[in-house]
């Protein structure tokens, strides 16, 4: 089920007045009716794949419980903890990255052929989310970070909570758990701070992704026949689109768990006005890279190690990174692309220097602030022409085409009616998000009158029913 879906339109009021009205007299009982409305909306895609998340789930309460009986012999916690996790990356291997070993195997010894050797299973939606989450409980668990939960229905509700359950945020037990332990009541403000965060991810995803979605389909699918201006363009539109997309899918979940009086972690914090790499990461999916921080990078030794082990620890989490968004060797090469940047930052000791926020206290950014914003934003473009192209082969014919162009030309333009909504719907995605880039949400006004606050939540709501789409899936629910 799509948050951008007339299916979704309905499902939300519904659960949300049960939930309120009908269940709210019972903890246990509410919880069951988020397990429930949560495999609903997970099964409205293929109903096969509940039994999938079922096993997940109730491998890691196992565990959890397992490990605490162990607690008094680490050896055999420890082998309960890594049973689990090999359990659950294999699963999560052989759905998303079997065919893609075999056919990088076969490509290297068996010229090519792959006959009888592919499973060609559809991965399942989400599957990289929930098995993190997952993990994310037993190993923090182990680590003696949190107690394990002997209530199944609230293990099984946190795991797969509708909102967050296909494409993020990936929470920590250690904060959505609890929430499900614990009576919950409803808040007028926070239902208002929903409501006012699922708008501005609609139209992140409806305005902005689905219409630069549009213009970059037809650049990249004919690449051959563009310029170079043109294929930079198209780049440029796609780190919109990207951006809008996944942060607007991050909005509308944090919104619509509001309304349920959960509280998830912020995935995404104005990335694109950041100052370097390391800064950008802190801001870009942030559920995933401090997952990678806290379960990967630390354990290996962080920062506090050799100069030749940092740069081992850091190319290990870039590289998992990309590999996590799929099995194809642009996602890789992506994250490897992001390790090299990353990496004078880090040896220099300057990758925590930015820390603040942009332009703080002050309305506009300075020149070398302006600057550092514009080459990070440059970096990280180049590196989407990678991530979103269908092989190394073709994001090399691409850059090709944009280095040795034709580049001044102007940009082929199919539509001049389309191209205006993109040269209104990004400059007021820029301005509110630079103007709020304090806030969780850019359009939480505090201080300002309400006609001012209406006339920008009528202006948004009328760009999404006049130029938005309901056509176009979530980027991110292919990982």
């Amino acid at each position: 089920m799509l948050f951008n879906s007339i299916e979704f339109a309905i499902f939300l009021p519904i659960v949300f007045l049960l939930y309120w009205f009908v269940f709210n007299k019972n903890l246990k009982l509410q919880n069951l009716f988020v397990v429930v409305v949560s495999y609903i909306f997970y099964g409205w895609w293929d109903w096969r794949f509940l039994f999938l998340i079922a096993f997940t789930s109730a491998c890691s309460f196992a565990a959890g419980l397992l490990i605490d009986r162990y607690r008094e012999t680490p050896g055999k916690a420890r082998t309960v903890n890594l049973l689990n996790i090999v359990i659950n990356l294999l699963i999560l291997g052989v759905f998303k990255y079997y065919d893609f070993f075999v056919t990088s195997f076969a490509d290297l010894f068996l010229g090519g052929n792959t006959d009888g050797l592919l499973l060609k299973v559809i991965l399942p939606v989400g599957i990289s989310f929930y098995t993190f989450q997952a993990l994310s409980y037993s190993i923090d668990v182990y680590r003696g970070k949190l107690e394990p939960t002997r209530d199944i229905v609230q293990f099984f509700a946190f795991v797969s909570f509708f909102p967050q359950l296909v494409a993020g945020p990936i929470e920590r037990a250690t904060n959505l758990l609890p929430q499900f332990a614990t009576a919950r009541t409803f808040k007028y403000e926070d239902g208002v701070d929903g409501l006012r965060q699922i708008l501005w991810g609609l139209f992140k995803k409806m305005v902005v992704a689905d219409n630069c979605a549009i213009y970059v389909d037809q650049v990249f699918s004919t690449y051959q026949n563009h310029s170079g201006s043109t294929l930079l363009l198209a780049a440029v539109f796609f780190a919109f689109q990207i951006y809008g997309d996944f942060s607007g899918y991050s909005d509308i979940a944090i919104g619509t768990s509001k309304l349920f009086g959960i509280k998830l972690m912020r995935n995404f914090n104005v990335p694109y006005f950041s100052r370097d790499i390391a800064e950008f990461w802190r801001r870009w999916h942030i559920s995933l890279t401090t997952w990678f921080r806290d379960y990967v990078y630390i354990p290996l030794g962080g920062s506090r190690c050799s100069k030749a082990k940092i740069v081992r620890n850091t190319f290990v989490i870039f590289l998992l990174s990309g590999f996590w968004h799929g099995a194809n060797w642009t996602f890789i090469v992506w994250g490897a692309y992001h390790a090299l940047l990353f990496l004078p930052l880090i040896l220099l000791g300057k990758n925590r220097k930015y820390r603040n926020t942009v332009a703080e206290g002050r309305l506009y950014p300075s020149l070398k602030e302006t600057g550092q914003m514009l080459l990070t934003f440059f970096l990280v473009t180049i590196g989407w022409i990678i991530f979103r192209a269908e092989s190394i082969e073709q994001s090399l014919a691409i850059f090709s085409r944009i280095v040795h162009g034709p580049f001044f030309t102007v940009p082929w333009i199919d539509s001049p009616t389309f191209m205006l909504k993109l040269v209104i719907a990004l400059p007021v995605l820029l301005v509110l998000e630079w103007s709020g880039r304090n806030k969780e949400c850019p359009i939480k006004f505090v201080h300002t009158g309400k006609i001012y606050r209406w006339v920008i939540y009528s202006a948004l709501s009328v760009a999404i029913f006049a130029f938005g789409t309901t056509s176009e899936s979530f980027i991110y629910f292919q990982f």
